[in-house]
């Protein structure tokens, strides 16, 4: 980055970067100069009189706004993960597709979302977040419109390989976005948005199933990133990612936008400067060396818990909830999934209001607790179910046992195990492996995702109390690894977070 980058808002501030001479900039423009010109020409008028600072305030594009903008692409990422429940026997119908040929295409997100994963961190470094979220977006808008006119399996595979391209991006820069412009006692609840968006774009992918035709809702899954690229104009940059580009003048203004122009940042600046100046030393970290101690245990818990979240098996209920629910002799199946998709929404919003109280760890207990002793309670259930008559009493009681159970499943995984593996990822990985390590973690989120929404179909076919047996047995390693191994993150900055492993 050329030097006269650096201005004098960074204080003389120089860096031994490996980007400088390079050519990362933001894709999109920071917003950053029209801030700053408001910025002075508001500080001449609060010179003039009190009345101005009531002027600042207003103007004070909070770190709430932000996330609630980036929160349109999880939004997306929940509509993709949603859509093929309630679609699946109108698209087979439709399209004569059998049952394998749906499951590829329910998994090929999955594919997708893996090689956005493997472009997420290099992507996130060069263009910027918010660059990066305007790149996921136009593949998502076109994966939706090819599966809206698909009149074969392979639209329907292009438009779910492109959708899934996005929705990898999206789960790797949403989160380290929100966490890199949150305020430090608003981090995790602010982070949990990100979780919360998600189940609201499931949820809404099942109460839309089943009233509008797949096509239909197909088309209805553009909106969120129509809506989110006009969106990305109006927010602010990470400063963090502005201090590492070398970028100190627009740091500056993006985290005063932040925290509101009234606000001391000077305390929050120096730590980003320490911390960014420390990292620049280094010449770009290469795969090898990610082995060293500071590097390899925050890693370790990022990418653990990353994958531990999906091998519980949570894609392949949610992606063939009704599925499950009519293998489990309910009737109205579609409305049983919806109200799954509704009680996740509201676990989550409770996650959402606690994160910052009770700690991630804690919370993380309770959740994988609840998910064994849910995921027990199904397995039994189901291993019970085969061996009774159909039309028994006991038959149906079991029904409604294994609904409350998978329910129970849902809301402990929502209460820890949606959110905050997310949130812990963004918060322990150093800045200086942010871009691969991150990108290493979020592909090994999906390609786990992909083997488990590709062989549930086919498990639960087989066996579904064996299915459930060997979620079960994974949640219960998830108790013991959090239990064991994973920190406490609340109420310390990214710096502390991050200091700490060394």
């Amino acid at each position: 980055m050329a030097s006269n980058r650096a201005g004098g808002g960074g204080g003389g501030y120089e860096s031994g970067s490996d980007h400088d001479g390079a050519l990362q900039k933001p894709l999109l423009p920071n917003s950053g100069s029209w801030y700053r010109m408001g910025m002075g020409s508001r500080q001449s008028s609060l010179n003039a009189g009190t009345s101005s600072m009531a002027v600042l305030r207003e103007s004070h594009v909070s770190a709430l706004l932000c996330t609630l903008i980036v929160a349109l692409g999880p939004i997306q990422f929940g509509f993709t993960g949603g859509y093929s429940s309630p679609t699946q026997d109108g698209i087979i119908r439709d399209l004569n597709l059998s049952i394998s040929e749906f499951s590829v295409f329910g998994s090929l997100s999955n594919v997708g979302a893996m090689v956005g994963a493997i472009a997420s961190g290099q992507m996130a470094e060069y263009v910027g977040r918010k660059g990066s979220l305007m790149i996921a977006a136009i593949p998502n808008i076109i994966g939706w419109l090819a599966i809206s006119f698909a009149k074969d399996s392979s639209f329907l595979y292009m438009g779910r390989l492109l959708e899934g391209f996005g929705v990898g991006i999206i789960s790797y820069v949403v989160p380290v976005y929100i966490a890199e412009i949150s305020p430090q006692n608003m981090r995790g609840a602010l982070g949990s948005v990100n979780q919360l968006s998600v189940t609201l774009g499931i949820m809404f992918a099942y109460l839309l199933g089943m009233f509008v035709p797949w096509r239909l809702l197909a088309v209805i899954g553009t909106l969120p990133c129509i809506v989110l690229i006009p969106g990305l104009f109006f927010i602010p940059e990470s400063p963090r990612w502005l201090a590492k580009m070398n970028m100190m003048d627009d740091c500056e203004t993006s985290l005063q936008v932040l925290r509101g122009f009234d606000a001391d940042i000077t305390a929050e600046v120096n730590d980003i400067k320490r911390a960014v100046t420390s990292a620049n030393k280094r010449t770009t970290i290469r795969f090898q060396e990610l082995n060293q101690k500071k590097f390899r245990t925050p890693l370790i818990l990022g990418i653990g818990l990353l994958v531990l979240q999906q091998l519980s098996g949570v894609n392949g209920i949610l992606f063939y909830a009704s599925s499950i629910f009519k293998a489990a002799g309910l009737k109205n199946s579609d409305l049983d999934t919806f109200a799954l998709g509704a009680i996740q929404v509201l676990a989550t919003g409770v996650t959402t209001t606690f994160l910052d109280r009770a700690g991630r760890r804690i919370l993380l207990i309770i959740s994988a607790a609840g998910m064994t002793l849910s995921l027990l309670a199904v397995a039994v259930v189901f291993f019970i179910k085969d061996n009774i008559p159909h039309d028994s009493d006991l038959y149906n009681i079991l029904s409604m046992v294994s609904l409350v159970g998978l329910v129970a499943y849902i809301v402990a995984f929502s209460f820890g195990m949606g959110a905050i593996p997310w949130i812990i990822m963004s918060e322990i990985l150093p800045v200086s492996i942010k871009s691969l390590a991150g990108s290493f973690a979020t592909l090994a989120n999906w390609l786990t995702s992909f083997g488990i929404t590709m062989t549930a179909n086919l498990l639960l076919s087989w066996s579904a109390g064996g299915t459930f047996s060997a979620y079960l047995i994974v949640s219960a390693f998830t108790l013991v690894f959090v239990i064991l191994w994973v920190p406490e993150t609340k109420g310390r900055t990214l710096e502390e977070i991050q200091w700490s492993f060394r």
